[in-house]
């Protein structure tokens, strides 16, 4: 099939993980990109972010789907599966592996946080350079052992490359990029092609999207995405960080949490239009 045509003008984007049923929480970041959209005339779309196909589920994925037509929500098809799509981060992945910024780190995430530990009080260290770590020995051990590895990028040598960079929230103006407060970020591993961070900067470019809209808690990732973009000639979209919905007690929404799902309140009777406005009470607040 070939791939779709951008879509033209304000484009934005819900892209939930079929891990579990969406809940409110995810209604409103949905109903947020949605409007954002709709208000300017432009393009609302979905894609399923199901790089972890250990924990991502088809049938999960369209229990997800149903819940957000139910909901009254639409976007052109087709969707894009980013499982569908894994040549396409092995192309990124090589054109940062021939700028000589991708290192296998073959340290285990309890070997890192002994080795990277820091003293008390202290904040923890950044991760960088970890494939020093290792003598060259013991890297080639690993390597012909064939050890689980994390593919992770050379920080320093990529903001180097890359030169300052700054991005644009709606919600809280012109910010400079600081992914070196990151260090060397994991942007695959071995058992997983792509990470968060690779798939969906270059998603994003590929589909079009202009404005992306999600949470404050991804707020910090953006930093490293708009590295990224620099570093494989991507255009840089707006951002629109919105604030989180959340329970009584304070309480983020979220699958982890046990949060009432969709189907639950569809179940109980609840009607399109009442659980939209339980989503966004009052009315697309930022």
């Amino acid at each position: 099939m070939p791939p779709a045509a951008k879509p033209s003008g304000t484009v934005t984007r819900f892209a939930p993980s079929p891990t579990g049923d969406l809940h409110l929480g995810h209604a409103y970041s949905a109903l947020f990109a949605a409007e954002a959209a709709a208000r300017e005339g432009g393009t609302f779309l979905l894609r399923v972010e199901d790089i972890d196909v250990t924990r991502c589920r088809p049938e999960i994925e369209a229990r997800n789907l149903e819940d957000l037509r139910w909901l009254g929500l639409d976007w052109p098809e087709p969707v894009r599966r980013q499982s569908e799509h894994f040549a396409d981060y092995q192309t990124a992945l090589d054109r940062l592996e021939e700028m000589g910024l991708l290192y296998r780190c073959y340290l285990s995430r309890r070997e890192l946080n002994e080795t990277l530990s820091a003293p008390h009080g202290a904040p923890e260290a950044a991760p960088t350079d970890t494939d020093l770590l290792l003598s060259d020995e013991e890297r080639a051990q690993r390597e012909e052992e064939g050890a689980p590895f994390a593919l992770r990028l050379r920080m320093a040598r990529a903001m180097e490359r890359a030169g300052p960079l700054h991005w644009h929230d709606r919600g809280k103006g012109e910010q400079t990029a600081r992914p070196d407060l990151f260090g060397d970020v994991v942007l695959a591993r071995r058992d997983i092609p792509t990470s968060y961070h690779l798939s969906v900067t270059l998603d994003d470019a590929l589909q079009g999207v202009t404005l992306v809209t999600r949470g404050e808690d991804l707020f910090e990732a953006t930093h490293i995405h708009r590295l990224l973009q620099a570093l494989l000639g991507l255009p840089a979209p707006d951002y629109h960080h919105h604030g989180l919905l959340r329970d009584m007690t304070g309480k983020r929404l979220a699958k982890r949490h046990q949060s009432a799902a969709i189907r639950d309140l569809r179940a109980e009777g609840l009607t399109p239009e009442e659980v939209r406005r339980m989503a966004v009470p009052d009315r697309f607040v930022e």
